[in-house]
């Protein structure tokens, strides 16, 4: 089922060309021979890598599960330390694909204009759209703020931050270290305050760094057989550690929302607890990735409408919170807990799919070419590439 041994370029059928990606989760792709000193976002007809669609795709359903798990955790130490150990790698790996597809990003007009339609209009759009669901569902009266992420959309601001400050972290000569001692500083800040979840924003920030700094042949090391054995121990004694560290530690660590201040621990903790955090994550999502298969599978197509699930998952886990569903004492035994975790991924499965995506792609990726001013030099491009289409045909 796996074959993370082989080389990159063996074993792997690729999929049709896609769409454009949601800009937001970007598309990844194998230059083909003649392009290869091609930036990434710039080789027409480019193909996706199935390596990164299936780690999205994974990454994406451990993240539902997560917060379905969130309402049940409390009454299983099992449970619980699961919980624990996924939440300590699965949106690091996220965002590190995310650094990593994000490296040819620049102020280019047309890079932008899909940074705000697939970042900035999606944030607003479900910022505005999960307090009304609560309104309407609950009969409550939230207010809607944009400065103060909801639930999912923290991911949305932060990548549109990320995004736009890439030039800079190509530019520093020390990306890493200058972004984990921003990260540091941000654990000993309680007064960044809440506006745009910028203690996320910046505690994540040295993941996507990570990934802009990364290069196939990275990915190409942990996906070597001699780490996917070592993998397998390694992750039995990360659940051992989550189990033995239920009654002793603060899962609110995890979520990197806030300083070590607000959570009740001395200052020098949250430094500390970066560095501790980030060893623990990277090992982890090494880890992840090793066992991530290179082919496609039944799945692979799934990693192109992982914003689509991660974004409308929320609802459902949401809707059900509301409705009081995990109150249920049947879903806080094994057996239930098992079955919210197999409707938790297979719900976020359906949720991305081409059927969900054309649906809600007006709010995903809205064209909005009425808002924007026609750029010269793309118009060039095109007209070009309109050129050399018709001189294939008549050749």
């Amino acid at each position: 089922m796996f074959d993370a041994a082989s080389s990159p370029g063996q074993n792997r059928s690729p999929l049709p060309p896609a769409q454009s990606p949601v800009d937001a989760v970007p598309g990844p792709r194998t230059p083909t021979s003649a392009q290869k000193r091609r930036p990434v976002a710039d080789r027409p007809g480019r193909q996706r890598d199935s390596f990164f669609d299936n780690a999205k795709y994974l990454a994406i359903v451990l993240v539902a599960m997560g917060h379905a798990w969130e309402p049940l955790k409390g009454d299983s130490r099992i449970l619980e330390g699961v919980y624990t150990v996924v939440y300590s790698f699965h949106m690091p790996a996220f965002i590190i694909i995310s650094g990593f597809f994000s490296r040819s990003f620049d102020m280019r007009p047309d890079r932008l204009k899909r940074l705000i339609t697939g970042v900035a209009v999606p944030y607003v759009l479900f910022e505005t759209a999960y307090p009304l669901f609560k309104n309407v569902v609950v009969g409550s009266h939230e207010e809607i703020s944009l400065l103060d992420p909801w639930y999912l959309t923290w991911f949305l601001a932060a990548l549109f931050v990320w995004r736009l400050t890439t030039p800079v972290w190509k530019l520093v000569r020390w990306p890493l270290p200058l972004a984990i001692g921003i990260a540091m500083l941000a654990t000993v800040t309680p007064s960044i305050g809440d506006d745009l979840d910028l203690q996320r924003v910046l505690q994540f920030l040295p993941y996507f760094v990570l990934g802009l700094c990364m290069k196939p042949e990275h990915f190409q090391l942990v996906r070597r057989r001699s780490v996917r054995i070592a993998s397998v121990p390694v992750f039995a004694v990360a659940l051992a550690v989550g189990w033995w560290a239920v009654p002793r530690m603060n899962t609110a660590w995890f979520y990197h929302r806030d300083s070590a201040q607000e959570l009740g621990a001395p200052w020098w903790c949250g430094p500390v607890m970066v560095l501790a955090m980030m060893g623990c994550s990277l090992l982890l999502t090494a880890c992840f990735f090793a066992w991530v298969p290179r082919r496609r599978m039944w799945f692979t197509a799934l990693g192109a409408g992982t914003l689509y699930g991660y974004l409308l998952h929320g609802f459902l886990v949401k809707f059900a919170d509301y409705r009081g569903w995990f109150d249920h004492a049947s879903l806080h035994r094994p057996l239930g807990e098992i079955a919210v975790t197999v409707v938790a991924a297979t719900a976020v499965t359906l949720l991305c799919t081409r059927p969900v995506q054309r649906v809600f792609r007006f709010a995903m990726e809205p064209k909005m070419d009425w808002a924007f001013r026609q750029d010269a030099a793309e118009l060039a491009r095109e007209r070009q590439q309109k050129e050399r289409e018709r001189e294939k045909v008549s050749a």
